[in-house]
C-alpha cells in the first residue's frame, strides 16, 4: 500500500514535468518580437548621392545626403495578449540641407506574436486610413522560427504585399542569418499629387538579413526609384521623386543585433529548461513504474511456485 500511494505521487510529479517540457519556453519563444511597453525603437536607413524632388520648389535636388527614420512605439495590449501592435512614424530628411522632405507618414500595425502575421483589428491604419487592409507579415518581424522560403511582406508603397524571397545565408555580428530580398521593377504605384494623371512608378531592390531563431530583422537595405511616368504614357522616367541606394548604419545594425542576442539567450534558456523538466519526467515515470509493481503479488506467486516444488517427488 505504501509503494503504490508512493508510486501515484511520483507519476503526479512525472505527469507534472512532462506538461512543463512540452509548454514551457513557448511563452519566451513567442514573445520573441515583443519590445518593451513605453519604449521606442528606430530602424534608420540613410544614403548618400540621392535625388529627389524638392517639396518646397518643386525641382530636383541631386547628390544629397538623406535619412529614413522608422519610430516605433509599441502600444499596450493587455486585450490581445498574443498579438503587438506597433505605432510608426516615418520621418524622411535631407541631412545635408536639413529639410525634412515630407510630413510624417504614420501606420499602426497589429501583428500575431509567432508568425508575424499582420491581423486587421486594434485600429490598424495607415496615414488614419483603415480602409486599407495590410495582410502579408509584418517585415520589421519575420515569423520566430524563419524558414527557408518565400514571404509576402506588406510593401507600404504598393499598399500591398509583395513577395520576398530566400536567397541564401549570411552573419550579422557573429549571428547567422537568412537574406530575403524584394525586387519590383517599374511597376505601378497609385499617382501623385503631382499629378493626377501620370503614373507613379516604383522599383525597389530590398533586402532582410534575418535571424531565423527569432524571427527578428537585424539589418535592411533598399534601392529604390520612385518617379512619375513621362507624358502620361506609362513609358519612361519622368520626374524624379526619390531615387536612393539606402542602407542601414553600424550603429542600428549593432543595437539590433544586441537586442536579438537577449532574445536568444532566454530562447536557449528556455530549451535547457525544457530538457531538465523532460529528464526529471522520464526518471520520475521509471521510478513511478518500479514503485507500482505489485510486490506482494509477486512474492505470493513466487511463494507458491517455490511450495509447488518443493512438493513434487523427486525423479
Amino acid at each position: 500500500m505504501t509503494h503504490t500511494l508512493t508510486g501515484l505521487v511520483v507519476t503526479t510529479a512525472a505527469v507534472f514535468f512532462a506538461a512543463g517540457a512540452v509548454i514551457i519556453g513557448g511563452p519566451i519563444a513567442a514573445q520573441a518580437t515583443q519590445l518593451p511597453a513605453n519604449e521606442y525603437e528606430t530602424f534608420t536607413l540613410s544614403a548618400t548621392g540621392a535625388t529627389y524632388l524638392s517639396p518646397t520648389k518643386l525641382t530636383e535636388v541631386t547628390g544629397a545626403s538623406i535619412t529614413i527614420n522608422d519610430i516605433i512605439k509599441p502600444e499596450s495590449n493587455s486585450g490581445y495578449p498574443s498579438l503587438d501592435i506597433w505605432r510608426l512614424s516615418e520621418i524622411t530628411e535631407d541631412t545635408t540641407r536639413e529639410q525634412q522632405l515630407t510630413e510624417p507618414e504614420t501606420r499602426i500595425l497589429v501583428f500575431d506574436h509567432r508568425t508575424a502575421e499582420l491581423i486587421n483589428c486594434c485600429n490598424e491604419n495607415i496615414n488614419g486610413n483603415g480602409l486599407i487592409l495590410q495582410s502579408g507579415i509584418a517585415g520589421y518581424a519575420f515569423p520566430v522560427g524563419t524558414a527557408k522560403q518565400s514571404y509576402d511582406v506588406f510593401d507600404t508603397v504598393m499598399d500591398a504585399p509583395e513577395p520576398v524571397t530566400y536567397t541564401g545565408t549570411d552573419t550579422v555580428g557573429g549571428t547567422p542569418v537568412y537574406v530575403f530580398t524584394e525586387n519590383l521593377t517599374a511597376v505601378k504605384a497609385g499617382t501623385s499629387a503631382l499629378s493626377p494623371t501620370r503614373p507613379q512608378l516604383y522599383t525597389v531592390h530590398r533586402s532582410y538579413w534575418v535571424d531565423p531563431e527569432t524571427g527578428l530583422v537585424l539589418k535592411m537595405s533598399e534601392d529604390v526609384d520612385l518617379y512619375l511616368a513621362g507624358n502620361g504614357t506609362g513609358n519612361g522616367t519622368g520626374t524624379t521623386l526619390l531615387k536612393a541606394s539606402l542602407s542601414m548604419p553600424a550603429a542600428t545594425v549593432a543595437r539590433l543585433t544586441r537586442q536579438d542576442a537577449g532574445h536568444r539567450n532566454r530562447i536557449a534558456l528556455a530549451a535547457m529548461l525544457r530538457l531538465v523538466c523532460l529528464g526529471l519526467a522520464c526518471a520520475l515515470a521509471l521510478t513511478a513504474g518500479w514503485l507500482l509493481i505489485p510486490w506482494s503479488a509477486l512474492r505470493r506467486r513466487r511463494g507458491k511456485d517455490l511450495g509447488a516444488a518443493c512438493s513434487s517427488p523427486s525423479i
